[in-house]
């Protein structure tokens, strides 16, 4: 259990870490943010929209109960680095710049599994109060 426990935690931290200081940059309209999403061919006023969905995830996947609310988060996760990955596909960007989209997906699918990993070894007791 608490080898589990550790596990997740650390890929969870290094995601929240990951989304959460992206969103940063995003919400606050930065002028770096704003011209790496118009490379992309995206116009800014999604930035911001993007940047407060990816903190609210953050928040899900972070705080204790709600899981449907936690599968949501990661799925969102999980489409927001597709839709990046495709679009620097799509611009032609190099292969170089897809190492960040790599480590994304392994902290999810690591973080994933490992929440319900841990929510299988939790006491029933315990675990009851969150399954509606």
């Amino acid at each position: 259990m608490k080898k589990t426990n550790n596990i997740y935690w650390v890929f969870t931290g290094l995601l929240a870490a990951l989304m959460g200081l992206g969103s940063i940059p995003d919400i606050l309209s930065d002028p770096d943010a704003v011209v790496l999403f118009q490379h992309l061919g995206y116009p800014s006023y999604l930035l911001p929209f993007l940047g407060i969905a990816k903190l609210l995830g953050v928040v899900a996947i972070l705080v204790p109960g709600f899981p449907r609310i936690k599968e949501w988060a990661y799925a969102g996760f999980t489409f927001d680095l597709t839709g990046a990955m495709y679009s620097t596909i799509a611009v032609g960007d190099s292969v170089s710049s897809w190492l960040v989209f790599a480590i994304g997906y392994i902290l999810i699918a690591g973080s994933y599994i490992y929440h319900h990993k841990r929510n299988k070894t939790v006491p029933v007791s315990d675990n009851a109060r969150f399954i509606n």
